[in-house]
């Protein structure tokens, strides 16, 4: 007997995949709030939390004058967006779902549409917030002039993608160590906090103190960061070139453990403890 098999042409598997990709991505979204808006709502917020603590920690000990010379909230929101976006794209590919999850089950759903979501969300939310907070900082408080808007934009997308990097490597080894991951993830994102250098100036460091910061993608991001967003900074001990190596590295490695932990994780695993 005669069988009809259809193959769809390459436009048409990558149509089917935006829309999936679309669709994933809305419930990414709208898992963390029922309301879209109160869920942007609740991001904003957070950076301008973070902005207002650090404006008044910076103020009160008089550490203004460690920033780099020029408009010093742009110096804080050149660090904190970039470490914002890198910490939560981190969290979001770390919570995506995982080939044990129950929504594997249907057939369109793969991991790595899951992650490609959960990434995609991320980098969405954090654009959006850092507009919003722009617009407003530009409309009600004063002109916001950044000398290299582009060369900002690339940074901001480096520590995303960072970000999407070191995640993966840590839901790599989530199927088998989940407590570790749970701790290691915290652990990271904590001591970013500091490691980020998004509290200091990069060049202002003594030699002796750069072999800790330096591994850090994030830190080579910030500093570049603020390399485009001041004229009269000029970034002497950081790389653009290193996030994105770095990056490719880990994303390397993450999908090839992402792959093997797919091949033996169960949702049976957890069922004796």
């Amino acid at each position: 007997m005669l069988q009809y098999e259809k193959r769809n042409s390459g436009v048409w598997t990558a149509l089917r995949f935006s829309d999936l990709l679309y669709h994933s991505i809305v419930r990414v979204v709208r898992k963390s709030s029922s309301n879209a808006l109160m869920g942007l709502f609740s991001n904003i917020m957070q950076s301008v939390v973070m902005i207002v603590v650090f404006y008044v920690m910076f103020s009160v000990f008089g550490m203004r004058g460690n920033a780099v010379r020029g408009d010093f909230l742009i110096f804080l929101m050149t660090g904190i967006f970039l470490f914002l976006t890198h910490t939560k794209t981190m969290a979001a590919i770390v919570g995506s779902e995982g080939p044990a999850s129950p929504i594997m089950k249907h057939a369109p759903m793969t991991t790595f549409l899951s992650i490609s979501s959960s990434a995609l969300a991320a980098l969405y939310l954090q654009l959006l917030s850092m507009g919003v907070i722009l617009f407003v900082t530009h409309v009600a408080i004063r002109p916001v002039v950044i000398e290299n808007p582009q060369g900002v934009f690339l940074s901001f997308i480096l520590a995303w993608f960072s970000g999407v990097a070191i995640g993966l490597i840590f839901l790599s080894i989530k199927p088998f160590m989940p407590g570790f991951t749970s701790i290691a993830t915290t652990v990271y994102s904590r001591a970013n906090m500091i490691a980020s250098g998004k509290m200091f100036v990069a060049n202002t460091l003594p030699g002796y103190l750069l072999p800790y910061f330096t591994w850090n993608p994030l830190f080579h991001s910030i500093d570049q960061a603020r390399g485009a967003a001041f004229i009269n900074y000029s970034p002497h001990v950081t790389s653009i070139s290193y996030p994105i190596y770095f990056s490719l590295a880990l994303l390397v490695i993450g999908m090839m453990g992402e792959f093997f932990s797919r091949q033996y994780a169960s949702a049976s695993w957890n069922s004796g403890r």
